[in-house]
């Protein structure tokens, strides 16, 4: 994170939910034409996300994105033409202390994502409409995990009861350290994902491949894993309805995602420099 200076933005990499969509997962008519203006001035833009590739796929084509995306929170950067740019799995050892603890807690769903699919073992969880609704496709049923162990993208535990998922992040975080990121994509999403999967790497590493120093990049965001790329960039924007701790760590904050937030970012920070 740096202050906000004079140096002229030439990328930007935008988280989606919370950020870039509204409560509906929808784009607003003022973010499109915000992207669309962008384009036209040159700036490169892309999407940082914990989504899986596919769920990428009509925001991508809506936007007009022709640079590489990074889905899984930056464990799998994907090209335009859907060859992969990054993969990164979460270990074994991580994956199974993760699902120890989630295992039988009150209120926990806990999804697998590995492949391609969205992986539970309950599709009449609670959770599971609104993820599907978000998503566009519908999850596989399996009996166990294990089978998948060795190609974990992401684990996600999520509930409605947001506390305790602050406290399972605090629980996991020191059992997982240096085998695994542990962050709270959204209030109601605690994500479990490999170490190198985090959105501040996959901003450097898309900014190096796109030939723009980080001074020239900018982020937006409003979770717990977006921070991460706060740090990183040369302009890190966070949004209005974040949590504080988040807001913190952007050098400004912009209206909530309900107010076009995002789209009042791109015009006020970085169309205008």
């Amino acid at each position: 994170m740096s202050g906000p200076g004079q140096q002229p933005i030439r990328f930007l990499l935008c988280d989606m939910d919370g950020t870039l969509l509204q409560p509906d997962h929808s784009l607003s008519p003022r973010t499109l034409e915000a992207v669309r203006a962008l384009r036209d001035a040159g700036v490169l833009f892309s999407l940082a996300t914990g989504r899986p590739p596919k769920a990428m796929l009509q925001q991508i084509e809506a936007l007009g994105v022709d640079v590489p995306t990074a889905a899984f929170n930056g464990g799998t950067i994907v090209k335009p033409d859907g060859s992969l740019l990054v993969a990164h799995y979460l270990p074994a050892t991580a994956a199974l202390t993760a699902l120890a603890l989630f295992a039988d807690q009150p209120g926990v769903e806990v999804w697998v994502f590995s492949g391609g699919d969205w992986l539970l073992k309950d599709p009449n969880g609670e959770m599971v409409p609104r993820e599907q609704h978000g998503l566009g496709y519908p999850p596989v049923v399996v009996e166990s995990f294990e089978p998948y162990l060795e190609r974990i993208d992401k684990i996600v535990a999520t509930s409605n009861n947001a506390q305790l998922l602050i406290e399972l992040e605090a629980q996991l975080s020191p059992k997982v350290e240096g085998q695994a990121q542990v962050s709270r994509s959204q209030p109601i999403y605690l994500d479990v994902t490999a170490m190198q999967a985090n959105k501040g790497d996959a901003l450097a590493t898309l900014a190096e491949y796109l030939g723009v120093p980080l001074e020239q990049t900018a982020a937006l965001g409003d979770g717990g894993n977006d921070p991460a790329m706060f740090h990183r960039a040369g302009l890190s924007i966070a949004m209005g309805q974040a949590e504080d701790a988040v807001k913190r760590q952007a050098d400004v904050v912009t209206a909530a995602n309900t107010e076009d937030g995002a789209a009042q970012a791109i015009e006020k920070y970085v169309l205008l420099r």
